[in-house]
């Protein structure tokens, strides 16, 4: 009666020591999950607010080649081990035939109660368990990291031999991985359109030319020095902008920039007499920047100076346009009017889906108003990539098609094309292009 215990007893410990061995690769297969698929912005946001367990999941994260070799190593260890255990209880039960017995019954408990099962329910609740079981896991990695740093060491070893560069590894790129979540960042509300224009315009900051947003010197509304001081304060006056060039004898001879204010108070302090007025010594210095400068460094250069208005010049010093402070704003949350504001309605939507859109809208614009893809590298408006593509200045009536859109020339003025119909592709022919 004895022996019958003992060997009972001896089962149910192996029975139980199984059990427990899928418990432990439960907790590796779903702490890997976890950890992986945890927000890496709210763990950073919850560690600046003071939560321990998000340091720490950061700081295992921190170490992503420690960490995943010791998630590795303890799940292959327990998963072995729980094995061997069941092969051995089931060999002393129907001897011979335990072994294909033991791997079909031990592949089903691993893959659906140590893997899938904590894997679904981690990625379900990824920051949730990441946060219970990083006090654990650090424990876990701290026991196996010298094991897992001499595997390392091996694989590199051999993947050395094999001609194989193990040192330079390309890290993630966390602004496409943004990028990436900004895409995924959608809702049927205008107000998630709005915000995922405006996240995308401050990623590319940094990629996007002062060139590309500058009101055009055709455009820039600028004042001859030689005028009489009268004249001067009246086109001041009538001008819907505060700041203009003053120029003499040619207009890439900038002599300084007036703003209204200053010239206001200046006729003030003259007691309303403007022909007393000495607008050289009322304008302030020019500033001239590099075509080429991004957005971003443009953006820091006008808090560094605390000045809002840039001149923009080529590399032959020629004068291209300006830019303004209120420029690059618009950039990231789109058009600023007030009240002195001139409405220019540059893109006017038709009844069957089309639009027509003056030649001077740039790209920029286009594709952040209506999230489409037209390639802004090489021109800045919509009349410049139909040039581009077109190779030739075409007539009018000319039809063209790239890039999914159709394009037809409505207008044009000597070489410069005024006004296009544009016929954009179907939403899911839209997102055929994206892919």
């Amino acid at each position: 009666m004895s022996v019958f215990f003992e060997a009972h007893a001896g089962l149910l410990l192996n029975g139980v020591a199984i059990l427990f061995l899928l418990l432990l690769s439960g907790f590796f297969s779903g702490s890997e999950t976890a950890l992986t698929a945890a927000s890496r912005a709210r763990m950073h946001q919850l560690e600046n607010d003071g939560n321990r367990r998000a340091a720490i999941v950061n700081r295992l994260r921190d170490d992503k080649e420690r960490l995943i070799g010791s998630i590795l190593l303890g799940n292959n260890l327990v998963n072995i081990l729980a094995s061997a255990l069941a092969t051995t209880v089931l060999i002393g039960l129907v001897g011979d035939g335990a072994v294909p017995i033991a791997t079909v019954v031990m592949t089903l408990l691993v893959l659906i109660f140590a893997e899938v099962l904590p894997k679904t329910y981690a990625i379900h609740h990824a920051d949730r368990v990441a946060i219970v079981i990083a006090p654990l896991l650090r424990t876990v990695v701290r026991v196996l990291g010298p094991v897992t740093e001499g595997v390392t060491a091996i694989v590199r070893l051999v993947l050395r031999m094999f001609g194989a560069d193990t040192q330079n590894v390309t890290m993630t790129d966390y602004a496409d991985e943004l990028r990436g979540a900004i895409e995924l960042h959608r809702g049927p509300d205008e107000d998630v359109h709005e915000e995922r224009a405006m996240l995308r315009s401050i990623l590319d900051l940094g990629d996007v030319e002062v060139s590309e947003i500058m009101t055009h010197r055709r455009n820039v509304v600028a004042i001859d020095a030689d005028q009489p001081q009268l004249e001067i304060v009246d086109q001041v006056v009538e001008s819907p902008y505060s700041r203009l060039p003053l120029w003499r004898d040619d207009a890439d001879n900038i002599l300084g920039i007036i703003h209204a204010k200053d010239l206001l108070r200046a006729v003030h302090v003259h007691r309303g007499a403007p022909e007393r007025l000495n607008i050289e010594a009322i304008a302030a210095k020019p500033w001239f920047i590099p075509d080429t400068t991004t957005l971003l460094d443009q953006l820091k250069a006008f808090r560094t100076r605390r000045e809002h208005f840039a001149l923009v010049v080529d590399e032959y010093g020629s004068l291209q346009g300006v830019v303004t402070l209120e420029d690059i704003l618009e950039e990231i949350v789109g058009d600023i009017s007030d009240e002195h504001d001139i409405p220019v309605a540059g893109v006017r939507p038709q009844s069957n889906g089309s639009y027509i859109v003056d030649g001077t809208v740039t790209l920029r614009d286009l594709n952040r108003r209506f999230e489409w893809r037209l390639p802004d590298d090489e021109a800045s408006t919509i009349a410049g990539l139909v040039l581009q593509e077109a190779r030739r200045i075409p007539e009018v009536g000319q039809t063209f098609t790239f890039y999914g859109f159709r394009f037809e020339i409505l207008r044009r003025q000597r070489n410069q094309i005024t006004s296009i119909w544009v016929k954009p592709p179907s939403d899911d022919e839209q997102d055929g292009t994206r892919d």
